[in-house]
């Protein structure tokens, strides 16, 4: 495998994803040098994160982290391969390092039941192939060992992109579009519900809330990206215009 890997390197170098500096044989997706550098939140090394604290008062969270900062370039170019060049594997792969290193730092973990991705509408998801999110509850899954709820909660409005709203657009936009399908499933569990950027938090509180009707649930969030208020590259119908800080639209 490792001959196989080295030849196809020789003919199709691959790249880092935020650098473009060719990978070497060990490295995956980004390179060493990347991953160093990323904005790490550390959110797991406080009592209450302030990841947490924007969800108090809005549902019962029990805890709340994100892997890194998503403040600039770099992380701008993860996500949107991730997100929108058709890259989910890349989710899995940053999702499965973060539980790694969540098991190794902290007790994140521990009393969690089962995994939540945070749904996608089907015609959305029908556009785009596939749902983040399941991909990076695949990679903490990968890591830890914790099961995947699937068809626990579902997406019943197909909501415009929070992309380019604020604040109390961003409320309103997304009041009633989750529905709990099957409540028994999650009935006394402490789930981790998941997403790749929480900006202000609407989607997800949403969501949240909405599993919370089941009894006696507990809920965490884990996010890979926590987003700045910075600028945000307008979107349309999902897909980015021609570049986005200078980097090409890739198919």
């Amino acid at each position: 495998m490792g001959i196989v890997r080295d030849m196809a390197d020789l003919l199709m170098p691959r790249r880092c994803l935020m650098c473009g500096r060719r990978l070497t044989g060990q490295e995956e997706y980004a390179c060493a040098t990347c991953l160093m550098h990323l904005p790490l939140t550390e959110y797991h090394k406080q009592e209450h994160s302030h990841l947490e604290k924007r969800f108090w008062g809005l549902f019962p969270v029990e805890k709340a982290v994100a892997m890194f900062h998503h403040d600039g370039e770099w992380t701008r170019r993860l996500i949107y391969h991730i997100k929108y060049w058709g890259h989910p594997d890349v989710a899995t792969f940053l999702a499965r390092t973060y539980a790694k290193e969540l098991m190794e730092g902290s007790s994140f973990f521990e009393g969690i039941d089962t995994l939540v991705p945070l749904p996608l509408h089907w015609r959305r998801q029908l556009s785009r192939h596939y749902n983040q999110s399941h991909y990076i509850a695949l990679g903490i899954k990968q890591a830890t060992g914790i099961p995947i709820a699937k068809h626990v909660v579902k997406r019943v409005k197909n909501n415009p992109s929070q992309t380019r709203k604020k604040g109390l657009e961003r409320r309103e936009n997304v009041e009633g579009i989750f529905r709990l399908m099957h409540p028994e499933r999650i009935a006394g569990k402490h789930i981790l519900l998941i997403d790749d950027v929480v900006t202000t938090g609407a989607t997800l509180t949403s969501c949240a809330q909405e599993l919370a009707k089941a009894p006696d649930v507990r809920i965490s969030i884990l996010t890979l990206a926590a987003a700045a208020q910075t600028p945000i590259p307008a979107l349309q119908n999902d897909t980015p215009e021609t570049s986005v800080f200078g980097v090409p639209l890739m198919e």
